[in-house]
């Protein structure tokens, strides 16, 4: 939490992560009040941070020495406490175990009062570790580079065959982590239409969500407890806010594929509707268990067991969208009139259904959002409460979605402790994955599947898939920038994960797209690169997430550290344990085990 406290001498060698020493000396002859302010804090109060004494004498100063939080630059106001005028306000961003002084003191023997913020002890580089982790992966990756491409030369491959067993050498070289082989089948026909009797597997599909899964990992694990490795208090964007839509997203591309395969195949839709519920039955029941981990302490108390969570939301994603896919899928591509006017958009008309059901669910979303009334809130509000908005309404975390949270699911029953608390203060239970978010969830993963429409109607198409991506991605870039006005705070719907508003969506899947087009070019189109090691997680994404969930706190992805308050330290703990669960899921893709659900 972002609180700012007195602490008397504490001295540089006791500061804890992401604190600094700060000492006000006063030599003005009257008491001053300090009030801090951060500047990640939109529209809040001033929060009281301690009364300085008044100097002693001309030239001799009172002092008080503090504790200030160096997460973000915040702004310090000094008001006198006999007038309760402003005396003067410092901006200042303190670095990390830094110590500061701030000298407050007459002019010239005027009545003009002047603080200046004076460094005493430099602060430490504490994104230094950032840099050098960085440097080791990064030299990690080269050495595999380059080894695989010495094994793939014909000199190498001529001793390796004559010094080993051949099958095996050839093993070796053909390995995952060398140059990838092509999944996907060529059509050898210059038709648009796709064969359909290909069962392939994008290998950049599951590169993507590899990514996006291991970087879900890290910042789960802590993100060697850096800011912008957590989730933004409330508006705005750190890396931690993009994962989990990424996984969202690129679920809906899997969707596509795998009910046209069903299809395709013959499958009756009533029997692939069945996996799905039964799929996504078991998704919220394992989302259910790992994340109220007390089952270990006996049976489950239903007074504080919290509903909502990340499975819980993925089921009920899942269910939505491809019972939507199954409403409207076609079981043949190949027989689609060429001259018809829509035939260049064929990928949206077909599925117009589909389209007006999201649509009809997006504005129930807004009407909900903006017009429900909330007992002692303004209608419409999307503020985090607590201190922000001048404190107006400390009551009103989320607005309408925090509002239908609590009513349906009880107080008991969502996240007790959200991101909000971090700088708003907020005093209210808040959850991310709540009931009305997950309608955007839906948008999210239906954008991810049209994604996929794209891949099945210009199979082998590279150009005209890659272009379509790139349209996408800027359709929804423009529509994010008119919903935020290009700003974190002044747009009319502001990018918000807690709320997984609109912004939220269009901004994360114009990424997507973009990201999507990156991978599926270097891995499947130009196939300079093979998707490891993100490709590992991503074929086996529920067992990898479900472990790390449960095994968080045993060896050897968690052990005693010798100073708790070290970035490093923690960096190195949450990149040793990210990779690891990396490191597992290539072993069992090389035995072939994979979780299925």
């Amino acid at each position: 939490m972002e609180v700012y406290v007195s602490h008397p001498h504490r001295k540089s060698a006791q500061l804890k992560m992401d604190e600094a020493s700060l000492t006000i000396n006063n030599e003005l002859r009257t008491e001053v009040v300090v009030s801090w302010l951060s500047d990640h804090c939109y529209q809040c109060l001033f929060q009281p941070l301690g009364v300085v004494p008044a100097g002693p004498g001309p030239g001799v100063p009172s002092t008080m020495d503090l504790t200030v939080n160096t997460q973000h630059a915040m702004t310090l106001q000094l008001n006198s406490t006999l007038t309760n005028l402003e005396l003067c306000r410092v901006q200042f961003h303190f670095g990390e175990h830094g110590n500061y002084s701030l000298w407050v003191k007459n002019l010239n023997d005027t009545s003009v009062v002047n603080c200046s913020m004076v460094t005493d002890k430099e602060p430490i580089n504490s994104y230094l570790p950032i840099l050098v982790a960085f440097l080791v992966y990064a030299g990690l990756f080269i050495l595999v580079a380059v080894g695989s491409t010495i094994m793939r030369l014909d000199v190498v491959r001529n001793i390796l065959f004559r010094l080993g067993n051949s099958v095996e050498t050839e093993r070796l070289i053909n390995s995952e982590l060398g140059r990838p082989s092509r999944t996907v089948e060529s059509s050898s026909s210059d038709s648009p239409i796709p064969p359909t009797t290909t069962n392939s597997r994008l290998r950049s599909l599951d590169t993507f969500r590899g990514l996006s899964l291991v970087i879900m990992v890290f910042v789960n694990y802590g993100g060697g407890r850096y800011w912008f490795f957590k989730h933004e208090s409330w508006n705005g964007l750190t890396v931690a806010d993009l994962v989990f839509p990424w996984f969202v997203f690129i679920m809906g591309t899997s969707i596509s594929l795998s009910v046209s395969g069903a299809l395709r195949r013959g499958v009756p839709r009533c029997r692939v509707f069945g996996k799905v519920l039964w799929r996504s039955l078991q998704l919220f029941l394992i989302g259910v268990l790992i994340i109220n981990p007390n089952y270990c302490l006996g049976p489950l108390s239903w007074d504080t067991l919290r509903i909502p969570g990340v499975l819980q939301r993925l089921a009920f994603t899942y269910l939505a969208v491809a019972a939507l896919e199954l409403l409207v899928a076609r079981n043949r591509l190949d027989n689609i009139p060429t001259e018809v006017w829509w035939y260049s958009v064929r990928d949206i008309k077909l599925y117009w259904l589909a389209w007006l059901c999201v649509i009809a669910m997006e504005t129930l979303w807004l009407c909900l959002t903006f017009l429900l009334p909330v007992p002692d809130c303004p209608t419409g509000y999307l503020g985090p409460g607590g201190i922000g908005d001048f404190g107006q309404y400390p009551n009103c975390t989320g607005g309408a979605a925090g509002y239908i949270d609590r009513w349906l699911l009880g107080e008991n029953h969502v996240y007790q402790n959200p991101s909000s608390r971090v700088i708003y203060q907020s005093r209210l239970p808040y959850d991310p994955e709540g009931v009305l978010g997950s309608i955007n969830s839906i948008v999210m993963a239906f954008l991810g599947l049209q994604a996929g429409k794209i891949i099945l109607h210009y199979k082998d198409l590279h150009s005209k898939i890659m272009t379509r991506f790139l349209m996408w991605g800027f359709a929804l870039g423009i529509l994010s920038a008119i919903l935020t006005k290009c700003s974190r705070e002044e747009g009319v719907i502001p990018i918000n994960k807690n709320l997984w508003s609109l912004s939220y969506v269009t901004t994360l899947s114009c990424f997507a797209f973009v990201v999507l087009v990156l991978i599926y070019y270097s891995v499947d189109v130009k196939r300079w690169w093979s998707g490891a090691p993100f490709f590992y997680p991503g074929m086996n994404s529920i067992l990898v997430y479900v472990g790390h969930e449960v095994f968080e706190e045993y060896f050897p992805f968690r052990w005693r550290m010798h100073n708790s308050q070290s970035h490093a330290e923690h960096l190195t703990q949450n990149l040793v344990a990210t990779s690891m669960w990396v490191v597992i899921a290539y072993v069992l893709y090389r035995k072939k085990i994979f979780w299925k659900i």
